[in-house]
């Protein structure tokens, strides 16, 4: 950012941990929310929605763990115009250093006859007490009309003047089932800031969905028409089609800072290590061909192009990969690699572990470099993912052994640790080396969970390459993502499989301590 007086600061309001976690697959359990939380402090949001705080016990822990470690941005909680939701909302920020409390109510007319059964007049009255009600603790209050596009413009102005006079100091319109078209939207964000009574007294703000593809579009349609702060996730997760995709606006605004006259203050050289990490921890993978943080992004393969970008990398890219933290020279380390510069390439990459996890991890890259002798950034990647998004171990692999072939199926043994220090070992057959040590860990474990998601990719080229697997298994409506990583396929696929296992073993028994 300059300090050019005719480019707006737009404020980024990411969702990623509320809005994204909530779409099928993309949970994420408290520790690896909070590892996503200090990687988006570090990418520099302005505000952060870190959950729903009354939607279940462990998402008041998870947003009041995250309030209390957080402190260069904003901290905002998600609440119904409901005292509950609030009192809520309010315990979770306890230890927030800038809290801020996200109140929703629905503003269209399908939404208030269907779903709330109120009446406008309803609405307006509920909406203006709940704001009341958290501002004797909270002086930043962000209301959203829920389906806000669906809705009358001028009964939306009247809720957003209530409001306003209540306390609200941000008023977003969102565009909640994705229905909105660009040049229509902006026109509606317009027409809102410049009839709601007393606007000047607050932000507003925009939250796009997907549905039409159309998300990023209609949010610089909003920052167009005077929109001050978008909402919106990493890899653009979401409900149903997901949400506006952060990267996206941010570059977009960079890029085109001259057009559109706004920018941000997110530090774009982070953008593609918090993809990463989101992609890592969801199990959900971005497309090839995503936009910024897709594998494609900066790739050429056409002769035309490539001789362009040989001639001037300007000609066919509008961005650089270093400025979205993509580095060009891949920098490499092996075994006879010390402690120290082991450590700095973690910073350049934007990592921070604490001693006890760094220990862990240099350990790890100590015997990946002896097993393939040079070890790349993306390598090193995996290694700190794998450490960071862990959970206590009920099950730790010792050791594996699988016979296969065209003719005689597979048959897997295994040899499992238990936390209380037992060991246990067993043979199972399957319809392949997978199959059969899947299977036979089930034996073991005695849990049966149904395997929704297994991929296998490799982490770097070449054949020396690590492979990474991705499993995500259900159990009684509930999910959980496994990932691990090995230079041998078949144990990168038991690391992933007993890492979800985990997953699954340390919420179970967080649930039933709970209950007793």
């Amino acid at each position: 950012m300059t300090n050019d007086e005719t480019i707006r600061r737009i404020v980024i309001f990411d969702t990623t941990l509320r809005d994204g976690e909530q779409a099928p697959g993309c949970s994420m359990n408290p520790q690896e929310k909070l590892e996503v939380a200090r990687r988006l402090e570090k990418l520099g949001v302005d505000v952060m929605e870190a959950g729903f705080p009354a939607s279940s016990p462990g998402d008041l822990e998870s947003v009041k763990t995250i309030a209390g470690i957080v402190k260069d941005c904003t901290v905002a909680a998600l609440c119904r115009c409901a005292e509950k939701d609030i009192d809520a909302g309010r315990e979770a920020l306890v230890k927030a250093a800038r809290p801020r409390i996200h109140l929703f109510l629905a503003t269209s007319p399908i939404h208030m006859e269907y779903k709330l059964k109120m009446t406008p007049d309803q609405v307006v009255e509920r909406a203006v007490s709940a704001v009341k009600y958290a501002k004797a603790f909270c002086s930043d209050l962000e209301f959203s009309a829920e389906d806000a596009s669906r809705s009358d413009p001028d009964f939306v102005c009247r809720v957003f003047g209530a409001v306003i006079a209540a306390g609200a100091t941000t008023l977003n319109i969102p565009d909640t089932v994705g229905y909105a078209i660009p040049e229509e939207f902006g026109r509606f964000v317009r027409y809102i800031k410049e009839h709601t009574p007393a606007a000047e007294k607050a932000k507003f703000s925009v939250h796009v969905h997907n549905d039409l593809g159309l998300a990023v579009a209609n949010s610089l349609a909003a920052i167009e028409a005077g929109a001050d702060q978008v909402e919106c996730t990493i890899n653009g997760i979401g409900e149903r089609a997901g949400n506006a995709s952060l990267e996206e606006i941010v570059m977009a605004l960079r890029v085109r800072r001259d057009y559109l006259k706004a920018d941000t203050r997110i530090d774009t050289t982070q953008i593609y290590g918090t993809s990463r990490l989101v992609t890592q921890v969801t199990g959900v993978k971005v497309q090839p061909n995503k936009a910024v943080v897709g594998e494609n992004a900066f790739a050429h393969e056409a002769g035309i192009h490539q001789h362009g970008v040989l001639a001037n990398p300007a000609t066919y890219e509008i961005m650089t990969p270093e400025s979205v933290g993509i580095s060009k020279n891949q920098m490499v380390l092996g075994k006879h690699s010390g402690r120290h510069a082991f450590e700095d390439r973690l910073r350049d990459m934007g990592f921070i572990v604490d001693p006890q996890t760094l220990d862990a991890i240099f350990a790890e890259f100590k015997a990946l470099a002896d097993k393939k002798k040079v070890v790349g950034d993306r390598d090193i990647e995996a290694l700190v993912m794998g450490a960071a998004a862990s959970v206590p171990e009920t099950w730790k692999l010792e050791h594996w052994a699988v016979n296969t072939g065209s003719a005689l199926g597979a048959s897997g043994t295994i040899r499992l640790r238990h936390r209380n220090g037992e060991y246990h070992q067993r043979v199972s057959m399957g319809n392949g080396p997978i199959d059969a040590m899947f299977k036979v860990i089930n034996r073991i474990t005695g849990k049966e969970p149904d395997l929704e998601l297994y991929e296998i990719g490799a982490v770097t080229d070449g054949s020396a390459s690590q492979g990474e697997a991705m499993v995500k298994i259900a159990l009684g409506g509930r999910r959980w993502n496994g990932r691990g990583v090995s230079t041998d396929v078949v144990e990168a696929s038991i690391k992933a499989y007993i890492a979800a296992l985990n997953a699954m073993e340390w919420e179970l028994s967080a649930v039933r301590s709970q209950d007793q």
